[in-house]
């Protein structure tokens, strides 16, 4: 039985209009504001924003069900904006005098990242300065803040991955983004030189990871932060893709219902492939949801009860999603295959979802290939191999 969900039930009557924007957004390359504004009129960026700086510290469940029903209706939105309210858990994670340089005055404030180690950093009084162009920023546009990864050597001398907090005035966007997939992500690339971080922006991955951050245990009564910064990170990643397959179904069935061969005037949906391409596709896209609720429902157990996550945990986490993310992707290849030419036009929206349902296994997180490799290991109590992240 589902547990009421107070977000989804104000998130549900705006998604038409969203769903509105979404050729807009692909033309724009990057998600219009008025998705953007009313995501933030029902508090869709404060999921999980520490409450006393008015967030609402919502479960992952109820959090992935709202990503995946805005990924029905654009997966660009909720590509972008699923990002920027997972990235406040990892805010939370940071420094208190992080926190309420973020928040203290805006409220509202968010962050895009570009979190792999693509910065340069040389070592400054109080920090280091850093510089470098950091790709994959998705929803940039809409943010006043940027996580960003960079290295540099830690108290062993060997480098250090790491993540430092700037201020939009640090940084400049260059609008690069030309994709095939999620192409009104607005995953642009920014541009940072000499910039000076403090030491008191800058966190450790490992630390984040194990629970050694300086905000780490900050927010004792919550049942959100107790927990790594990576899976909350990278729960949008699976949500979305299983809310483009949960459209992908419908967008079938409606096709299919009144579809008629140009040559042959038979109609579609009677035929036998159809419905087994429906079943078979409805079986997988059920499966993937009953996998990513089972793990998400782990997460939220794991929270509530200050109980930290064991390695092996974290391996099933993070390969759950992305058999998850390979289920998803099949179940929409075996529909669109077989809905015809028309289907690849432009404005029809099975094309975009088929794009779209492709870059959810684009990701790092989601590369079933080193994942795989991630669990397997786990599996025969082999230690993890440090060249897969």
């Amino acid at each position: 039985m589902r547990h009421p969900n107070p977000l989804l039930e104000t998130l549900l009557p705006i998604l038409p209009a969203i769903a509105s924007n979404a050729e807009r957004a692909e033309r724009e390359r990057t998600v219009p504001a008025e998705n953007i504004a009313l995501l933030k009129s029902i508090g869709f960026h404060r999921a999980f924003q520490p409450k006393p700086y008015g967030g609402r510290e919502i479960s992952l469940p109820e959090f992935a069900d709202c990503v995946a029903a805005l990924a029905g209706a654009c997966a660009s939105t909720a590509w972008a904006a699923s990002l920027l309210a997972t990235h406040s858990h990892q805010i939370a994670l940071f420094s208190a005098r992080l926190q309420e340089e973020v928040w203290g005055e805006d409220r509202d404030a968010t962050a895009s990242s570009s979190i792999a180690p693509l910065g340069r950093a040389e070592t400054a009084d109080g920090g280091v300065l850093l510089s470098g162009e950091m790709g994959w920023s998705s929803g940039c546009d809409h943010a006043e803040w940027a996580i960003l990864g960079f290295r540099r050597p830690g108290p062993d001398g060997e480098p250090q991955y790491c993540f430092g907090v700037v201020p939009r005035a640090d940084y400049r966007i260059r609008d690069d983004w030309h994709a095939a997939g999620m192409q009104g992500s607005g995953t642009k690339t920014l541009l940072v030189d000499k910039v000076f971080v403090p030491e008191h922006r800058i966190e450790a991955a490992k630390d984040m990871m194990e629970g050694r951050s300086a905000g780490f245990g900050l927010y004792p009564d919550s049942k959100i932060f107790y927990a790594p910064y990576r899976p909350y990170f990278a729960s949008g990643f699976a949500a979305i893709s299983l809310g483009v397959a949960e459209r992908m179904l419908q967008v079938f069935k409606e096709r299919s219902r009144n579809r008629i061969r140009a040559y042959t005037g038979a109609q579609v949906g009677a035929a036998l492939p159809a419905y087994m391409r429906l079943a078979e596709s409805t079986h997988q896209v059920l499966a993937a949801r009953a996998l990513l609720e089972a793990s998400w429902r782990d997460h939220a157990e794991h929270g509530a009860a200050k109980r930290y996550p064991t390695a092996e945990t974290l391996a099933f986490w993070r390969t759950n999603q992305a058999y998850a993310v390979k289920m998803c992707i099949q179940a929409v290849d075996r529909l669109f295959e077989s809905m015809g030419g028309n289907c690849w036009r432009l404005e029809n929206e099975a094309q975009r979802l088929f794009r779209d349902a492709h870059m959810t296994g684009a990701h790092a997180y989601t590369d079933y290939d080193v994942c795989a490799q991630i669990l397997g290991r786990s599996l025969l109590g082999l230690e993890p191999d440090p060249s897969m992240v």
